[in-house]
């Protein structure tokens, strides 16, 4: 017979959800950063060749 799960109280939910949010936060800052420093060409650890237009 199936028997319904214990609640989670909702302080542990927030904080559960707070720390998951956080490494959101710092992945998309991340990738905003590395996409900013590849368009102004100032990347450090990408090579990308530059196409000349005459």
């Amino acid at each position: 017979m199936a028997v319904p799960k214990k609640r989670i109280s909702l302080s542990k939910k927030r904080i559960r959800k707070n720390i998951w949010k956080k490494k959101a936060y710092w992945a998309a800052l991340k990738g905003f950063a590395l996409g900013k420093s590849l368009s102004t060409g100032n990347s450090k650890s990408f090579f990308i060749q530059q196409i000349s237009s005459k």
